[in-house]
């Protein structure tokens, strides 16, 4: 539980799809926890409608609420505008590439657009955010961070990408392949893992961490109601894994206690 008290040194943390599930957990757990970041910014497509994310918002004032639609390039752009306002010359420390969907189809029932719509949204749309806030990671990467200079984590600049174990090639093999026959998502959390892969290639050099986490099977809206983790239970557990995270789990794949996953 330590390690997640890392974020309490952390500036400012963004996390994309934060209305519902897993993206809203990490608000409140990191607004409500006694670990607290300077700033929680909070992406959504529609902040109108996201009446629970208003409610954590009045109650921790570090929560700032963004429109950004991930797959929708000029909504990414505005956002960062915003985004550069809030955290000025400190930069961004942390972002957490959250939102997504899951379309699930088959062999017999899979279409191309199917396939391109889960492909946008869960492997595109995470590298062109990232790309797009770069310049802001690079200026709080810049600055050393609370671990000092040199040294790579969530207090001076990291690039969490949610992914999935449905995602490692690997493992889809077996009973479990037979069982859950997702083409769009399995294939565009693979995706993801790669794009994941290359931009800590790429990131590497200006001190930037970058990885991708699979949260485990969790009870919402996009996980079904026979999971076995509650949002909490999760979450809690991921946040440890990313608040110890160092130059060692750079490029890495890991589930929510800190295990390398195969990709």
């Amino acid at each position: 539980m330590s390690a997640i008290r890392n974020f309490k040194n952390c500036g400012s943390v963004l996390v994309t799809g934060a209305s519902r599930g897993l993206g809203l957990q990490i608000v409140d757990s990191l607004a409500s926890g006694g670990f607290s970041p300077g700033k929680i910014i909070a992406t959504t497509r529609q902040p109108s409608s996201a009446q629970k994310l208003q409610e954590l918002a009045e109650k921790h004032p570090n929560i700032h609420i963004i429109t950004l639609d991930a797959v929708n390039q000029e909504s990414i752009e505005k956002s960062v505008e915003e985004v550069d306002r809030l955290v000025a010359e400190e930069g961004l420390n942390c972002l957490i590439n959250n939102a997504g969907i899951k379309v699930e189809s088959d062999f017999h029932t899979v279409t191309a657009e199917k396939m391109i719509e889960n492909f946008h949204t869960n492997a595109v749309a995470p590298l062109m955010i990232t790309k797009a806030y770069l310049p802001l990671l690079k200026r709080a990467a810049s600055r050393g961070g609370a671990g000092g200079a040199g040294k790579m984590g969530i207090q001076r600049a990291a690039v969490i990408n949610i992914s999935s174990g449905l995602g490692s090639v690997e493992l889809a093999w077996g009973e479990e392949a037979k069982n859950i026959r997702w083409y769009p998502y399995r294939t565009s959390k693979s995706a993801l893992n790669m794009v994941s892969r290359c931009m800590a290639v790429d990131l590497e050099p200006d001190g930037i961490l970058c990885m991708a986490v699979h949260p485990g099977w969790v009870r919402t809206d996009m996980g079904g109601s026979q999971a076995p983790l509650s949002p909490e239970e999760s979450i809690t557990s991921m946040l440890s894994v990313i608040g110890r995270l160092t130059e060692k789990e750079h490029g890495s794949f890991l589930n929510l206690t800190g295990e390398v996953l195969p990709w």
